[in-house]
């Protein structure tokens, strides 16, 4: 009788086992943690759109030296919808500059023009052994109309103010806004332009409220939902929250909440899908990481409704992350991390690697959980974007060590998890990797 309760027990604890073993697996399905890896490229979006300066090496940034010219300045178009093996850049010449942050280009919702900016100007051609200081203010503007993306054609050429630092389309891609570094203080930092049937005009130069001459505006972004945009202020470490109003005299903004600061530079930010959470990289320029924060907007109202914004988590990322992106499904997020790549090959402060950082975002909440950095050989990785499955990642990678491989590339990642360890996830480079010119360091995808 004894044996026999003692089997009962045993079967009993073996169905709690599976039960409990069922329920984790479900829960962790429905949060979207489990992955299933796929040996095959299955990289799902209709193009990704990059952007490469031919001018410049990357160790130009810390001695100054551009090093050699290989090829011409470029926007490379990736068509998606064809076998792996017929994946190929498409490229029109279109001048940009790596100086700035990687936002030098945008596309419009609808994915039909990309609009490219100069940060820098071409390097002299009298001058065979040019300096980064050589290199003239940018004020190009460029309109590319994707219609057909294997035969891209420039519609547009215009000459704005000088040193651009960003470019973005808001959600109905009605407006354009490009922030600016100058050197003259009277230069206002932001612009807005009307966009319709593929030409900028009505430019409109809002004025900001307690902004500073000399402030650098290092990137603007516009919430997907509302009209709100959100400029990142690296001189005072400040995000500010604006509504844009548009009259017959031009685009006013006008403030929308509280600002926030932020860590050291903020560089580039993203909105979630829902537009509940702005996440942050801060650069951190030197030899320590990084971080990502997360905002909350509008939170909560204050006495008078206006709307609260406030920091919910923060979490390092690698050195100096340049890139960042949040997965569409709102659970994860990448930096894409310099680390000490930008070295002459000769210091002994080069490291020979670059990194990614993966991060989870609870949808939510807000709350970010720092999964680990993924190191990898490449130089110079500023721009990263997920797929429409939130489970692959392309990474444009400026330049190589393997002198043999010229020019930059797209490489491919993949977001996987460990079948006998539900808690582990990994970043895996896969071998997909398509060549562009060398200098890449812009890209968007379009969905």
């Amino acid at each position: 009788m004894g044996r026999h309760k003692e089997m009962i027990l045993r079967n009993f604890l073996f169905i709690e086992l599976l039960l409990i073993t069922f329920l984790f697996i479900f829960s962790n399905i429905a949060f979207g943690q489990i992955f299933v890896s796929k040996p095959v490229f299955d990289f799902k979006g209709r193009y990704l759109v990059s952007v490469s300066d031919a001018d410049m090496v990357a160790s130009a940034y810390l001695n100054g030296y551009l090093g050699d010219i290989e090829g011409k300045d470029a926007l490379s178009i990736i068509r998606l919808d064809k076998p792996v093996n017929a994946l190929k850049a498409v490229a029109i010449e279109v001048s940009n500059s790596v100086t700035g942050p990687p936002s030098s280009v945008t596309v419009s919702p609808d994915g039909r023009y990309a609009i490219v900016i100069e940060t820098r100007g071409q390097r002299p051609t009298y001058k065979p052994n040019a300096l980064l200081g050589d290199l003239p203010p940018g004020k190009i503007i460029t309109v590319i109309d994707l219609f057909d993306p294997d035969h891209p054609k420039i519609t547009q050429q215009i000459d704005g103010a000088e040193h651009p630092l960003s470019v973005t389309f808001n959600i109905d891609g009605s407006l354009v806004a490009i922030t600016y570094s100058s050197k003259n203080t009277g230069q206002r930092p932001l612009v807005i332009y009307q966009f319709a049937m593929g030409k900028l005009a009505n430019l409109s130069i809002p004025n900001i409220p307690d902004y500073n001459d000399g402030d650098v505006l290092n990137g603007v972004v516009f919430h997907p939902i509302g009209n709100v945009l959100v400029l990142l202020n690296a001189t005072k470490s400040i995000l500010s929250f604006f509504k844009i109003t548009q009259s017959d005299s031009g685009i006013s903004l006008l403030k929308w909440g509280n600002p926030v600061l932020v860590d050291k530079e903020p560089f580039k930010a993203c909105f979630t899908p829902n537009g509940r959470f702005l996440v942050v990289n801060a650069m951190y320029p030197g030899s320590v990481r990084g971080s990502v924060t997360s905002i909350g907007i509008a939170i909560e109202n204050s006495n008078d409704g206006t709307p609260i914004h406030q920091i919910v988590s923060r979490v390092l990322a690698g050195v100096l992350p340049e890139g960042l992106a949040i997965s569409p499904n709102a659970q994860w997020i990448v930096t894409t991390n310099l680390e000490q790549s930008t070295q002459p090959f000769d210091n002994p402060k080069q490291g020979f690697f670059s990194s990614l950082t993966l991060i989870r975002l609870n949808a939510e909440t807000g709350l970010l959980e720092r999964i680990g950095d993924f190191a990898f050989d490449g130089i110079l990785p500023e721009s990263v974007v997920f797929d429409n499955t939130s489970r692959f990642i392309a990474v444009a990678t400026f330049d190589h060590y393997d002198v043999k491989k010229a020019g930059g590339s797209i490489d491919f990642w993949r977001l996987t998890s460990d079948y006998f360890d539900l808690t582990r996830v990994e970043l895996v480079k896969t071998d997909y990797s398509i060549p562009v010119t060398r200098g890449v360091h812009s890209m968007v995808i379009v969905r």
